[in-house]
């Protein structure tokens, strides 16, 4: 199982991860934490509640979301990243951008969760593989306002798989060392090619670089839950958390910690007894 990632202590379990949206329309928590003191109280929350690193992100990627300026990103994300840095807190940034992803590194994050694993801006993997940091590549086939339209495969795992053994190719041929890949639930595919990805975790797994899983409060959870709203699917996303750790995720990525917190928990400890 490819768990550990260099530059961050081994925990002996799945990592996870919280999410921090310092935006006005991401389609879980859009607006309710939208500036740098709501942030950085959620941020805190978050800690408490049991995250073992804090994802600040100030771009919705919800399906139709429109871009945010370089400028706009910057002002809502560096300082919540500096804040949390500032007590204590690991944290990444959930960008696109090379500048962006600069400054908040900058600031203190220790990893860049880049949606589009290097596609977005061609900057961004020559400096990651600069500054040293740990670096999340996800499964991306082009921006929210039309990824949707891309959701097309004959074998989504395959597909999935191959596209991601690409960036990895990628991001380790421009020198990145601390590598992270991201299956990219819910970015070009629909509830069927996630439930796939989910039923093949192996696969995923097998391509040797730790698994971050980010399910939460997802739209094919609020389908399968007849249309229940998405601060209402978190005991869907912790049962997912329990599989992304079962498989042996890196991380999970997740709105509401505590019960994912728990769940990794639970599955290191029944992990321990099968040794």
């Amino acid at each position: 199982m490819a768990r550990q990632l260099g530059g961050f202590a081994d925990l002996g379990r799945t990592r996870v991860m919280g999410i921090v949206n310092v935006t006005p329309d991401s389609f879980s928590d859009g607006g309710d934490h939208g500036d740098l003191a709501g942030g950085v109280a959620h941020g805190r929350q978050l800690l408490a509640e049991g995250a073992d690193l804090l994802d600040v992100g100030g771009e919705s990627t919800r399906p139709g979301a429109l871009r945010v300026s370089e400028d706009e990103e910057l002002r809502r994300v560096v300082p919540v990243v500096a804040a949390l840095v500032a007590e204590g807190a690991e944290v990444s940034v959930d960008t696109t951008r090379a500048a962006v992803a600069a400054a908040a590194v900058e600031a203190g994050a220790r990893l860049v969760n880049d949606v589009s694993g290097g596609l977005a801006d061609p900057a961004m993997l020559p400096f990651v593989a600069g500054a040293g940091v740990g670096y999340v590549a996800m499964h991306w086939r082009g921006h929210s306002t039309d990824m949707q339209s891309r959701a097309v495969y004959d074998d989504v795992v395959a597909e999935v798989c191959a596209e991601l053994a690409e960036r990895r190719a990628a991001a380790l041929d421009a020198g990145v060392r601390d590598l992270v890949l991201d299956p990219g639930l819910g970015f070009a595919k629909n509830a069927d090619h996630n439930w796939a990805l989910l039923r093949r975790l192996d696969a995923l797994v097998a391509l040797d670089r730790p698994l971050l899983v980010g399910a939460s409060r997802k739209g094919f959870l609020g389908d399968l839950l007849g249309g229940r709203p998405a601060k209402q699917r978190d005991a869907a996303t912790a049962a997912v958390t329990v599989l992304a750790a079962q498989a042996g995720a890196w991380a999970v990525r997740v709105h509401a910690v505590r019960a994912s917190a728990d769940a990794v928990r639970v599955v290191a400890r029944l992990g321990e007894d099968s040794r």
